[in-house]
């Protein structure tokens, strides 16, 4: 998924690290030992910490990422306008390999989605005991320096884990994808790829509510029985028994497609371009089939966007932050009256974290994939 565009990432890891210098400098060092001094009632803290080992090259491996515990006066390096938190959830991702690979440094704590409780606050806005959710480490605890980014849970008679999906990020860009930029109409014919992600669960029910007729392509036998019968799907196939994608879509949508929600692109993309309909809608979410490629695969029917008069848009969930509120007025009732069927894939443990990261550019996860780092 990488349909969020994440432009700064709002954690200090140079606090966690500390910064090394072999320059001798008396005035850094005389405010270094005035700082020591002051700090000396703060409680240094073990902190374990998912660190980027080394340079993604092709498909994430596990050993591109490490655990590592470093101990640090953590709450002392929290500076104005910060929050100290303590992390409970964090979500995986597709969208974690692009900020690993582009917004990462070696050497430094993985950063993504995830569910947290504040220990301290430096900002007006937030308070002790607060939950929150947003982007923080892949570590036991960590100083987000733009908590605005960040939104607080107000509403804790669901799962707290559902803020890493549902009620999170995956679960706007589901509705936003779906409702702002597909402009879905009753009876319409909706195909969504990686249809058992995350997000895709979540478009196929929201379009199953909305009046449309649903179909979906997932990796698996066992993912495509789940679509037709837990998740209230019209149709599904799997797309690693076709042969040719072109004739399973016309099997399965014989009318042709209105709305194809887009999360893998390559080969699908291609084949779902000979199959829209007249003034079809593609909304670009991801292209997961692409994220590993060294050599990225080119697509060869784009000329029936013109043909069709297709409108192709791609989105990042960023842009329609203001209506998270109407999202959460839409989305609990509907949690609360069982219309929304909702899965996760927990893996525990922060040490679980690399291989769960992993598995899911497999397939290996059904639904939401999460990492519990503490059930407090």
């Amino acid at each position: 998924m990488s349909a969020y565009l994440i432009t700064h990432l709002p954690i200090n890891t140079s606090a966690l690290f500390g910064y090394v210098s072999n320059q001798s400098n008396p005035r850094r060092e005389r405010k270094a030992m005035e700082k020591e001094n002051n700090d000396a009632s703060v409680e240094v803290m073990s902190n374990k910490q998912v660190i980027y080992r080394e340079q993604v090259r092709g498909f994430l491996k596990e050993t591109n990422l490490e655990m590592r515990t470093s101990s640090e006066r953590l709450k002392a390096n929290s500076g104005p306008g910060t929050i100290f938190v303590k992390n409970l959830y964090l979500a995986c991702d597709p969208y974690n390999l692009t900020i690993i690979k582009y917004l990462t440094q070696l050497g430094s704590p993985v950063t993504g989605y995830g569910v947290a409780r504040v220990l301290e606050s430096r900002h007006p806005n937030f308070k002790k005991g607060d939950l929150v959710w947003g982007i923080t480490g892949w570590e036991e605890y960590s100083i987000i320096t733009a908590p605005e980014t960040c939104f607080k849970i107000k509403h804790t008679n669901v799962p707290l884990s559902y803020y890493t999906g549902l009620l999170g990020m995956p679960g706007m860009t589901a509705y936003a994808g779906f409702f702002e930029v597909s402009s879905p109409k009753k009876g319409e014919t909706v195909f969504i790829s990686a249809a058992a992600g995350a997000v895709g669960l979540l478009v196929g029910q929201f379009a199953k509510m909305f009046g449309c007729y649903v179909v979906g392509s997932t990796g698996s036998k066992e993912k495509v029985d789940l679509l037709k019968t837990k998740f209230g799907f019209d149709d599904a196939f799997n797309y690693k028994e076709e042969l040719d994608l072109d004739a399973a879509l016309k099997r399965c949508c014989p009318e042709g497609i209105d709305i194809y929600f887009e999360n893998v692109g390559g080969k699908m993309l291609d084949a779902v371009l000979l199959n829209m309909k007249l003034h079809g809608r593609i909304t670009v979410c991801g292209m997961i089939s692409q994220y590993n490629l060294q050599q990225r695969e080119g697509i060869h029917n784009l000329m029936n966007l013109i043909l069709k008069r297709v409108r192709m848009e791609g989105f990042v969930v960023s842009d329609y932050q203001h209506l998270y509120p109407k999202f959460l007025e839409t989305v609990l009732p509907q949690i609360k009256e069982g219309k929304i069927v909702y899965t996760e894939d927990i893996a525990e443990g922060l040490e679980s974290s690399p291989a769960a990261l992993v598995g899911v550019f497999s397939g290996r996860n059904v639904g939401k994939q999460v990492v519990v780092v503490s059930r407090e």
